[in-house]
């Protein structure tokens, strides 16, 4: 099936305009590694929620893949400030169970 990829980001107030520009200026970048299957930078809508950049893969491997791969070294190679974000969040790892897709025959 698919593998998923969560990271959530807690931005801290003042920072969210340059964390979504910075998605919205490498968001074709993503797209060219092989078993990407989607990407979604999620904006959050409650207080206290996180930012979530969620990622879908065709595998795990894909994934790990992108991670040794040098697009991920130049993605990662100039990070917020460190007052722009805060504790907690992190990655969560999924594998896809079963799903389905509006519209989508089987």
């Amino acid at each position: 099936m698919s593998y998923i990829v969560n990271n959530r980001v807690f931005v801290n107030p003042g920072y969210a305009d340059e964390f979504e520009a910075r998605f919205r200026a490498r968001a074709g970048e993503i797209d060219k590694q092989p078993g990407l299957k989607a990407m979604r930078v999620l904006r959050p809508q409650g207080n206290q929620a996180p930012y979530m950049v969620e990622t879908e893969w065709e595998s795990q491997d894909a994934f790990r893949a992108w991670v040794g791969s040098d697009d991920f070294k130049r993605a990662h190679a100039d990070p917020l400030p460190v007052e722009a974000t805060a504790e907690g969040g992190g990655l969560e790892q999924f594998e896809v169970v079963e799903g389905t897709v509006a519209g989508a025959s089987r």
